[in-house]
């Protein structure tokens, strides 16, 4: 198991424009073989679903074919799978399709260490029925979020407990599992935004023990769409639909209306994209996948291990956090100097970087008190020379 991080560049043309890309938060390099079917998906699955003629059955058959691509990335089975626009979009569906009386004195728990699309649907709609939030806290010293506070935090009357695994700004992986058992101990729908873990690691929504796992295809060079995955489809027809069409059953009654056809065909290709990765990599999709994902983790764990030594090394610069677990991703500060400051002079070095990103974490961690923190992510294309040239340029604040 190994990743040949030059063959995998070589599935990248946008690496061709000479750029460094540490933006993988704002959504990774589209590979070739996605470009290639986004486009002829739009080419041949222009018909509506449902039809009995050839082109509404290709596009019922592409739908079919994407539930059963998500599926495979996250151990679940394709029936539970719930496609949609972006995860927002989808959690916002969620939280709407649950009876409004759950939410006459119940409360939700988020965490501050969520991205707004796991928090703001949670949040809107149950202070329409006059529900309660409770907040689980960061650990300030290492960003992480403790799994303990949950005992406290999920009652009687929790009837959704969302959380992410993994944080986009400081990279802390969360331990699901742990909450999962208190939450259905309690009788609680455990939400976990799994977006920012994606790209990084093999995900079982079994092993997780999530109700519901939502991903976000653009993390790792999808199109912009989403999926909402349901560990007990059944689960599903309890719940009041969004669709609108009155027909709808099984999952696609969360859904809104269908994606495009393109949409379908990357998103499927994506998936394929990453149980590719890994050259050796044999048998069904989903074996595939969890090979590909575990040779990048492998690799990119041992390049964030590379980065952050170096960047230690640079007195100005200050890490945010130091959690024992992450994906490669984190945020760091540049003394006296703003965040927007140090990303254009890393943009006028090659380099792709992101500043301030609305992140609650970032705040909590105290980042603007010192002019905002720069976030960066690492790829399955990112290499040691790059992370060099990174490390140079931020020296040249010295």
């Amino acid at each position: 198991m190994s990743l040949d991080v030059a063959a995998v560049r070589g599935l990248f043309p946008s690496l061709g424009d000479g750029w460094i890309h540490f933006d993988a938060q704002a959504g990774m390099l589209i590979p070739d073989s996605v470009a290639s079917a986004v486009s002829s998906g739009f080419r041949q699955l222009g018909a509506a679903p449902g039809g009995v003629y050839p082109g509404a059955v290709r596009t019922s058959e592409a739908i079919d074919g994407a539930r059963r691509a998500v599926a495979d990335l996250v151990g679940a089975e394709a029936a539970g799978v719930v496609l949609g626009p972006s995860r927002a979009g989808l959690i916002w569906s969620l939280a709407e399709s649950i009876a409004p009386n759950t939410w006459l004195g119940g409360d939700v728990v988020v965490s501050h260490a969520d991205d707004e699309p796991n928090i703001v649907p949670w949040m809107r709609v149950v202070g329409r029925y006059g529900g309660s939030v409770r907040w689980a806290e960061l650990d300030i010293e290492t960003g992480e979020l403790p799994a303990w506070q949950y005992k406290d935090l999920i009652g009687a009357r929790t009837a959704v407990v969302a959380v992410t695994l993994a944080s986009s700004t400081l990279g802390a992986i969360t331990d699901i599992p742990a909450i999962a058992r208190m939450a259905h101990a309690r009788g609680a729908m455990l939400v976990v935004d799994a977006t920012n873990a994606a790209p990084y690691m093999p995900l079982d929504i079994d092993e997780l023990g999530a109700d519901v796992l939502v991903v976000s295809a653009e993390r790792w060079g999808g199109p912009r769409v989403a999926a909402m995955v349901f560990r007990e489809p059944k689960a599903i027809d309890r719940l009041v639909p969004m669709s609108v069409d009155p027909r709808a059953v099984g999952s696609a009654r969360l859904e809104l209306e269908p994606l495009q056809g393109g949409q379908l065909t990357g998103l499927v290709a994506s998936i394929e994209h990453l149980a590719s990765l890994d050259g050796d990599a044999i048998g069904k999709r989903r074996r595939r996948l969890v090979a590909s994902l575990d040779a990048v983790s492998e690799y990119l764990d041992r390049l964030m291990v590379y980065l952050t030594t170096t960047l230690d090394q640079l007195s100005q610069v200050s890490v945010i956090g130091a959690p024992t677990n992450r994906v490669p991703t984190l945020s760091f500060t540049v003394d006296q100097v703003s965040a927007d400051k140090v990303v254009r002079r890393l943009s006028d070095n090659g380099i792709c970087a992101l500043a301030d990103l609305p992140c609650r974490a970032l705040t909590r961690m105290g980042a603007s008190d010192f002019g905002g923190a720069v976030s960066i992510g690492l790829g399955p294309y990112s290499t040691p020379y790059e992370v060099d040239h990174l490390v140079r340029t931020l020296g040249s604040f010295g």
